[in-house]
């Protein structure tokens, strides 16, 4: 239980922006390396599935606009993915602190998905694609590169997944105005006119 909570907090973390890689990167971690990851992470069909859902999210979060529309869908199911996968790092059978730390896990899931869903918004009115592709890509790499360093030190995992936390929420707090400005364009654009 030791490192259970940093590590449960850094997968919520990495939940609110792409469970799917998340899931898969540890399942792969956990049948190549010794690292405790939920058994259920590692069987071929999770696997599997979560190997294409992965791909669809990468997609679908390169594409302009495409990308608001999956965290739109995903407001659900980050959250909830944050919540399941720190219950399954907490502990095999749930008690209360085990339920504090799902909680807590879908708590901080759903801070991150905001933070992102925020800022997606606000690169989506930029004209030009590159911006959207370069935020994704460089969400895909900070998910990956804090699970990698989560498997060496779930401490040191944390304290980077606070720090980005607490980033990304101040960078979308402060891109909330351009991103309420961009949906009443899109709302002017999509009403009809009078």
């Amino acid at each position: 239980m030791e490192t259970a909570i940093p590590l449960a907090f850094t997968a919520s973390w990495a939940a609110g922006i792409n469970p799917y890689l998340l899931v898969l990167l540890m399942g792969i971690l956990g049948r190549v390396s010794d690292w405790a990851v939920p058994e259920a992470f590692e069987r071929t069909d999770v696997l599997a599935v979560f190997a294409v859902l992965a791909v669809i999210d990468t997609v679908a979060d390169k594409v302009m606009w495409l990308d608001s529309g999956w965290d739109a869908v995903n407001t659900v199911i980050r959250p909830i993915a944050g919540a399941v996968v720190a219950t399954l790092i907490a502990a095999p059978t749930v008690d209360i602190p085990t339920a504090v730390v799902a909680a807590g896990g879908g708590a901080v899931a759903l801070l991150t998905h905001v933070a992102k869903a925020t800022t997606r918004l606000a690169v989506n009115t930029s004209p030009e694609p590159a911006s959207n592709i370069a935020v994704s890509v460089g969400e895909d790499v900070a998910v990956a590169a804090v699970v990698a360093v989560a498997v060496v030190n779930p401490w040191l995992a944390a304290a980077i997944a606070v720090i980005l936390l607490v980033a990304a929420s101040t960078v979308a707090i402060l891109l909330a105005k351009v991103a309420r400005r961009a949906l009443r364009r899109v709302r002017t654009v999509t009403s009809p006119a009078p």
